[in-house]
């Protein structure tokens, strides 16, 4: 199954996403903080997460780099209404390697399942496809 973190500081926002995602099979987990964040993606390896950017103590930005730190191939999809305010800090991540998406705030529950849906069948497509040899049988 995989796992899906959440990590915002708006309780609203983070039932929004269990909402959204409640249908799928997918393992939901939400975080209240950056930190609390990076200490569950310690724990147990997402295969997504969704990361607000401005949170109070530590900004998703530094969350992101951390998390990059920890697991570098973890899609990240940062959500936020205050990309502007972010955007030069955001720009220094991508000059390092640090890759992520980006989408304003707010999402609309098909926006969320369509992310996830999306970026996670691709990574279950890019398995090849198993394919019998000839004269087995």
């Amino acid at each position: 199954m995989k796992r899906i973190l959440i990590i915002d500081d708006d309780a609203s926002v983070r039932e929004t996403f269990l909402a959204a995602l409640a249908d799928r099979n997918y393992a939901l987990e939400t975080a209240d903080s950056g930190a609390a964040g990076l200490e569950s993606a310690r724990c147990r390896r997402p295969d997504l997460v969704f990361l607000d950017l401005k949170m109070p103590e530590m900004s998703g930005v530094e969350a992101l780099a951390r998390l990059h730190a920890i697991s570098p191939d973890v899609p990240v999809y940062i959500f936020t209404g205050f990309y502007r305010s972010f955007l030069e800090p955001l720009k220094d991540l991508q000059k390092r390697g640090i890759t992520f998406d980006l989408a304003r705030k707010p999402l609309t529950l098909a926006e969320i399942r369509a992310i996830a849906d999306g970026v996670l069948k691709h990574s279950i497509d890019t398995a090849p496809p198993y394919r019998p040899t000839r004269g087995s049988r």
